[in-house]
């Protein structure tokens, strides 16, 4: 995808409609149209995306750890945010190296544009327009996106789902591969 790896980098901030679209016509350009979809994460995100305006493009969906449900912000975190901007206002530096995630501190300043793009889209009602049948596989230990947070959302937005819980956390399908390879063959042959 744009702006990973060796892929291709563009000069403006993108959001998940963006790499939606290009999903798009990557899969369309590919002959792979109307194949099954397996994401991860930040994948769930663009395919939620993509699959809410042209659900044919894939046949069955497969959700792994999948994001994209903004929770009410606490007030804990509205605090958190306000302290950022003002010490961005005064020092920036001391801003952009304690304040965020560590994931966000070793972006680039186009990357954590794009980074506060797709976090803060909430893909809820795009969820409620996907047709495909769909497997929602979250590990029981991820802290990420938590399965009976984002996984159970998921699952009662996305009309033909179904919700695994596995071993593992974030990248269950590494930590716990022969049972992840299990819940998706048995996914696959239904």
């Amino acid at each position: 995808m744009p702006f990973f790896g060796k892929s291709e980098q563009y000069s403006t901030a993108w959001g998940v409609e963006d790499y939606a679209d290009w999903l798009v016509k990557f899969i369309k350009k590919s002959g792979v149209y109307g194949a099954d979809m397996l994401c991860h994460s930040f994948g769930a995100r663009v395919a939620i995306c993509a699959l809410a305006a042209e659900s044919s493009l894939c046949s069955r969906l497969i959700i792994v750890g999948g994001a994209g449900i903004v929770k009410p912000r606490s007030p804990a975190y509205i605090r958190q945010v306000k302290r950022y901007r003002r010490a961005k206002k005064f020092f920036p530096k001391y801003a952009e190296a304690h304040f965020g995630s560590a994931e966000y501190r070793t972006l680039s300043p186009l990357m954590k544009e794009s980074y506060k793009k797709i976090v803060n889209r909430d893909l809820s009602f795009e969820a409620t327009k996907i047709s495909n049948k769909t497997l929602l596989v979250y590990g029981c230990n991820d802290g990420v996106t938590p399965p009976f947070e984002e996984g159970a959302t998921f699952n009662g937005l996305i009309k033909n789902s179904q919700l695994k819980v596995m071993q593992g956390g974030h990248f269950c399908f590494v930590e716990h591969y022969k049972q992840f390879n299990e819940i998706v063959l048995d996914f696959l042959k239904n």
